[in-house]
């Protein structure tokens, strides 16, 4: 299967367990990888056949900055989700949220919670 791979995008959001990620909020990296058919957009070069990642990132966006989760687990299923529903050429999605600085008494380079989901 092609794919659309969208990398390293970085966002601010106020996801967390504890009060005070709720309050100060940090800085979130996302991945996502858009399965799907590229052959007709290789072939049209129109925007129209593919999924327009600008688009796409917009939608990441807003969810990552806007809406709030106690996990990165729920905050990925959400984006799988939204990106699943408004694009309907994607047959499958994997999403990965990296939570660089978790407020915990480790050193480590951060959480990363991937999921891959499937058009039912």
């Amino acid at each position: 299967m092609d794919k659309i791979v969208m990398t390293g995008m970085q966002f601010f959001g106020y996801h967390g367990v504890f009060p005070e990620e709720n309050k100060l909020g940090q800085r979130y990296q996302v991945d996502v990888e858009l399965h799907l058919p590229l052959d007709k957009p290789g072939s049209s070069d129109c925007i129209d056949d593919t999924v327009n990642y600008a688009e796409a990132y917009g939608i990441i966006k807003t969810i990552v900055e806007q809406e709030v989760y106690k996990l990165i687990e729920a905050l990925a299923e959400r984006i799988a989700s939204e990106l699943l529903q408004t694009y309907t050429s994607i047959n499958e999605i994997t999403v990965r949220v990296l939570k660089p600085h978790p407020p915990v008494a480790m050193f480590f380079d951060g959480v990363l919670v991937e999921i891959h989901r499937k058009r039912a």
